[in-house]
């Protein structure tokens, strides 16, 4: 890493400490919770998030994706260690998953994420958003019977996402409910006035103010009408001394290699743990206020590191995860330091204050997550995709509904089918997709021209054309030609021409205005650039 770099990364710790104490708030009861759901040991999601935290934070080329222990792992792993007959055994089956994901990213198989349309993950993040919204609710009640991190629609409590609901208002608990709405008014006021007056304000996360909150809380209301339950309470494994700390640790059993579930088990882990990678990468990159691009094939890389260490240690499988990555963007994070530091502070809090963090209530760390869904799922989102056209706003509703009606891979699966069923159905008798004319006469001149029907199909082509024209460039895109614009590509387009400003790259749109089908989606785009 070269100076320059290195100074760009401490340089933003005003930022980076306070959003990774606000990630390492949202992480820690999901450790558990995930662990939980998943029918390992509780301190395994502790492991699987310092390793996603520490590890895959240093290798990984994501400035703002954090990775730890996945929802949508828990039942494969709850159903794979019974199958497997023991724990260590499944320990076995993660490590050779993330050898797997090592050759994946060797052979360049990231490139599936340029093939996510837009609307898809647009999809996934409301339907994400408001899943967190939904199952953070009873908790915000104090009804913790599901665990934290059960993201699907069918529970392991044997409820669903709505029956929970009704059954709530019959438990709720006065103490946990009383704290949770302090510390939710905390945050919206921090945020939304006293952020705004003083920089102190940003240092000091309006989330770290209600944790303290819910801490002091818990201890002055104790024996009092608003006293809370311990099952209410973070509950970390405390160990009584350092020798019992490392008896948490578990290791596989290599004399399974030969079992041939094992191997089925780590082929499904290395799948299911890449592409939920994949997906959320190119929903972090979209929620990046930054532009930063992640390299796709350096982050299966990096996965695969920490699912080997994590296996090897006694971890749970590991992924990048939307919940953590969205709170470190809506947290002013801005390099991989803030999700690095929330792994030392994950492994740091266990080892020395896990007493203290079995003081904080559920119910405040409900608050922090229901904020963290509504920003993923503001109602103006669906305003904004409908007015897009139907071919952008039913792949991203079928997505959104998916999701919460079943699961997050269905609910991407469903989203997708669509959205390749609308695009075949524009785009049948498209050919050729770009032509790239090299006009050079002594000065550096490429035309670059647009086919008839251009769609998020060809994304990965685009981007990569359009990455390699060199600086100090005069550059002609040609769509003069074209009826078909899929939003994708304009999105594509919108961001180089910010880029290209910087890269000395004189654009040139050549266009009948008239010949687009969708030409208000590209308006903000013929703003930016000259047009002729």
């Amino acid at each position: 890493m070269s100076f320059s770099k290195t100074t760009s990364l401490f340089g933003s710790l005003k930022n980076d400490i306070p959003a990774s104490i606000v990630v390492f708030f949202v992480a820690l009861p999901l450790c558990l919770g995930i662990a939980l759901a998943s029918g390992a040991p509780l301190f395994a999601g502790i492991i699987a998030g310092v390793v996603g935290g520490i590890i895959v934070g240093s290798l990984s080329g994501s400035q703002l994706g954090v990775s730890g222990p996945a929802a949508g792992l828990a039942a494969i792993v709850l159903t794979s260690i019974g199958t497997l007959g023991g724990y260590e055994n499944f320990l076995l089956a993660v490590v050779i998953g993330g050898f797997i994901q090592l050759i994946l990213g060797l052979i360049k198989a990231g490139v599936i994420a340029y093939y996510f349309p837009s609307s898809v993950i647009k999809g996934m993040l409301t339907g994400i958003g408001i899943i967190i919204i939904l199952k953070q609710i009873p908790h915000f009640f104090g009804y913790d019977v599901d665990p934290e991190g059960d993201m699907s629609y069918l529970q392991s409590d044997g409820q669903n996402t709505f029956s929970e609901l009704f059954l709530l208002f019959n438990n709720i608990s006065i103490g946990p409910t009383t704290i949770a709405i302090i510390g939710l008014a905390i945050i919206l006021i921090w945020d939304y006035v006293l952020a705004k007056r003083s920089k102190v304000f940003k240092v000091v996360q309006g989330p770290l103010v209600a944790v303290v909150l819910g801490i002091l809380f818990f201890n002055f209301s104790k024996n009092t009408s608003f006293g809370i339950n311990v099952e209410h309470l973070v509950s970390v494994p405390i160990p009584t001394d350092f020798s019992s700390f490392l008896a948490q640790f578990s290791f596989p059993n290599f004399g399974a290699i030969t079992n041939i579930d094992v191997w089925v088990v780590a082929f499904t882990i290395a799948l299911v743990a890449s592409l939920e990678t994949l997906l959320c990468v190119e929903a972090t990159d979209k929620l990046d206020p930054h532009n930063n691009v992640t390299p796709t094939n350096r982050e299966l890389f990096a996965q695969g590191s920490g699912n080997i260490i994590s296996g090897l240690i006694g971890g749970i499988p590991i992924t990048q995860v939307i919940v953590r990555s969205s709170a470190n963007i809506q947290s002013g994070g801005k390099t991989k330091i803030s999700a690095i530091i929330h792994g030392f502070l994950l492994l740091g809090s266990v080892i020395l204050i896990p007493g203290l963090l079995n003081m904080i209530p559920l119910s405040v760390l409900a608050s922090i997550l229901i904020i963290v869904g509504f920003k993923l799922a503001k109602p103006s989102l669906f305003k904004d995709m409908y007015l897009l056209g139907w071919k952008q706003f039913i792949p991203f509703i079928i997505t959104v509904v998916g999701i919460v009606f079943t699961d997050l891979l269905v609910g991407i699966s469903l989203g997708l089918l669509v959205g390749v069923i609308v695009i075949l159905f524009k785009s049948y008798q498209n050919s050729h997709f770009l032509q790239i004319q090299d006009k050079s006469n002594g000065t550096h001149k490429i035309k670059i021209t647009l086919a008839e029907e251009v769609t998020f199909f060809n994304k990965g082509a685009i981007l990569k054309e359009l990455d390699s024209i060199p600086h100090d460039t005069f550059l002609e895109l040609d769509i003069s030609k074209t009826h078909y614009l899929d939003y994708d590509i304009i999105e594509i387009l919108e961001d180089f021409s910010i880029k290209a400003k910087d890269r000395n790259i004189n654009l040139i749109l050549i266009s009948q205005k008239s010949s687009v089908e969708n030409p208000e989606s590209i308006k903000g785009f013929f703003k930016q650039i000259e047009v002729i």
